[in-house]
């Protein structure tokens, strides 16, 4: 790579499956969430990703208010907030996971990163973005760097 050059950092959203997963567990969601903590990655999010990130915390986390409003603050600290202007109804078995696929594109990301096997990653890839899972998120970034 020239000197002086910059790789540019990928565009991303972040499915609230990986959020849940990554605030709660080890493994590759919560390295996921430590790229966009340090801004390795840029993640875009949504006001829908947003409230369902702090429904299910509570509900079925049993996160205290504080505790979510404080990661809250976090997440959009670290995130780019978008507002989707076109609906998308591609997945027609869970309609709230259009609303991911809506940020993605309202954003422009290179990618949408889900953990979710049975509608959101069988599509590979919506328009512009690719759809992966953490771990080949991670491998793309890997491969990225060299």
């Amino acid at each position: 790579m020239p000197k002086g050059s910059k790789v540019s950092k990928c565009r991303v959203v972040i499915d609230t499956n990986i959020f849940i997963s990554g605030l709660n567990f080890k493994g590759t969601p919560r390295e996921i969430l430590n790229l966009a903590w340090k801004e390795k990655i840029e993640n875009y999010i949504s006001l829908f990703i947003l409230q369902e990130i702090e429904k299910i915390l509570a509900k079925d986390f049993n996160w205290a208010r504080i505790r979510i409003k404080k990661v809250l603050k976090k997440i959009k600290e670290k995130s780019k907030i978008i507002y989707p202007k076109t609906r998308i109804s591609i997945i027609k078995e869970k309609k709230d996971d259009n609303r991911i696929l809506e940020c993605a594109i309202a954003a422009e990301t290179q990618y949408l990163i889900s953990r979710d096997k049975r509608h959101i990653l069988p599509l590979k890839q919506y328009k512009e973005t690719k759809i992966l899972s953490p771990a080949d998120f991670l491998k793309i970034l890997t491969l990225r760097k060299k």
